[in-house]
C-alpha cells in the first residue's frame, strides 16, 4: 500500500513523501512505517518521529487499520529533535544533587565563608538526601524499564532544573549553614524527632523499592507490555510509589523544619500528584478491571 507523509511544517524541505509499503493496512505496524522513513532519511531515528492522525499521535505498536488508515491516506511527520535516552536523563537528574550535597556539606568555608561543626540534625539530613538519590540511581539503572526509550534533548535542562536547583543547591545550601550548625537552637532536635524520622524514612525509602520492582516485574525485558499492578501498596492507590517517596520527604521536612525543605516537599508532592491523576486515568482507561476503591496516590482521599 502507499501511505503519503505530510509535514507538520508547510516550510519542510523532505516532506510530503509517499511511501511504498508491502503488506495491507491490518498487516502494517506503526513501526514499520517510521522504519521506512528513517531508512529514507538516516538523521531522522524513529525516537525522534512523531505520526499524528487529526492531532491524534500513531503508537508504535498498533496497526495502521487500528487508525482507519487505507491505502493512499495520509499522516502527519513532525521532527522531535535530537533524542537522549531516559536513563540518562535520569542518572544527570539524580546525579545533580549527589555532587551539590557533599560539596556544600564537606566544604562549609566554601559557600559559608567559615568552617564550623554540622549538627545532629544535619548529618542526619544529609544522609537521608544522599542515600535517596543514591537509590534512586541505582533503580535508573538496575530496576527501572522504561516505557519510552528516549526524550528531546532539550527538556533534560528544564527536568534537571527542580532536582539540581530546588533539592541540590537550595535544599542544602538553607539547611547545612552554621545557623543549623551545632550548639545552635535550630539545630537542636530531640532523639524523639530525629528517630522517628529515621523510622518514617526508611519505611518509605523501602516501600517506594519495593513498589518499583513490582512495576519493573510487570514488564518483560524489551517490551512495552502494561498490566494492572497488584500487590502491596496497590490494593489502596495508582502509584504508591509516588505516595511513599512523598513520606520520605515529609521525614526530611520535619527533621530539618526549613523553608527550603518545606519548598521542595510542596513542589515535588504537587507534581507527582498531577503524575498520578493522569496515570490513574489512564489505568481506569485501558483496564475495564481496574479495581475501583483505589485512588490516585493518597489512601482512601484522592
Amino acid at each position: 500500500m502507499k501511505l503519503i507523509i505530510a509535514p507538520r511544517s508547510p516550510k519542510s524541505r523532505k516532506f510530503p513523501i509517499t511511501l511504498s509499503l508491502t503488506g495491507t493496512p491490518a498487516d502494517i505496524r506503526v513501526e514499520t512505517v517510521q522504519a521506512a522513513i528513517a531508512k529514507q532519511f538516516p538523521q531522522l531515528s524513529t525516537d525522534r518521529q512523531r505520526l499524528t492522525i487529526d492531532k491524534v499521535a500513531l503508537e508504535s505498536d498498533k496497526t495502521l487499520a487500528e487508525y482507519g488508515l487505507k491505502d493512499g491516506d495520509s499522516v502527519t511527520f513532525k521532527d522531535l529533535g535530537p533524542q537522549i535516552s531516559w536513563r540518562t536523563v535520569f542518572l544527570i537528574e539524580y546525579g545533580g544533587p549527589l555532587l551539590i550535597h557533599p560539596l556544600v556539606y564537606y566544604l562549609p568555608s566554601l559557600f559559608y565563608g567559615k568552617d564550623f561543626q554540622h549538627s545532629w540534625m544535619q548529618t542526619v539530613a544529609y544522609w537521608m538526601v544522599m542515600l535517596h538519590f543514591l537509590k534512586r540511581e541505582y533503580e535508573t539503572v538496575f530496576v527501572h524499564r522504561f516505557s519510552h526509550g528516549t526524550m528531546p534533548f532539550r527538556n533534560v535542562f528544564k527536568n534537571s532544573a527542580h532536582y539540581h536547583l530546588l533539592s541540590g543547591l537550595n535544599l542544602a545550601y538553607w539547611v547545612y549553614g552554621p545557623w543549623n550548625g551545632a550548639g545552635t537552637a535550630l539545630g537542636e532536635r530531640s532523639e524523639a524527632v530525629v528517630y522517628g524520622c529515621i523510622a518514617l524514612y526508611a519505611f518509605a525509602e523501602l516501600s517506594n523499592y519495593h513498589t518499583h520492582v513490582t512495576l519493573r516485574n510487570l514488564r518483560p525485558p524489551g517490551t512495552r507490555v502494561r498490566n494492572i499492578p497488584r500487590g502491596y501498596g496497590f490494593d489502596l492507590v495508582s502509584c504508591p510509589n509516588y505516595f511513599f517517596e512523598t513520606l520520605s520527604w515529609l521525614a526530611v521536612s520535619v527533621l530539618t523544619m526549613s523553608w527550603s525543605a518545606h519548598l521542595f516537599f510542596a513542589v515535588a508532592v504537587g507534581q507527582m500528584y498531577i503524575w498520578a491523576i493522569k496515570k490513574h486515568k489512564g489505568y481506569r482507561k485501558e483496564f475495564s478491571d481496574y479495581p475501583r476503591g483505589r485512588k490516585a496516590m493518597f489512601p482512601l482521599i484522592s
